[in-house]
């Protein structure tokens, strides 16, 4: 089930019916803040569980030990 060039066409003017040409390039930036916003929260997070992980890690802990 795909949606084809008919249905996007609607969905498009559809949009354009409710929030007008000036709007569209403001809801565009503000997607695109928010999903950049987004990637750099999912960056931080796998970053904080690869260095939790790595912590666990008993090779690791046993390394810093012997140093």
């Amino acid at each position: 089930m795909s949606i084809g060039y008919t249905e996007i066409i609607l969905i498009v003017l559809v949009i354009l019916l409710l929030f007008g040409a000036k709007r569209i390039p403001e809801l565009a930036r503000a997607l695109g803040k928010a999903k950049k916003e987004f990637q750099k929260a999912k960056d931080e997070v796998e970053t904080e569980v690869e260095e939790v992980s790595a912590d666990d890690d008993p090779k690791k802990t046993e390394e810093k030990k012997e140093s």
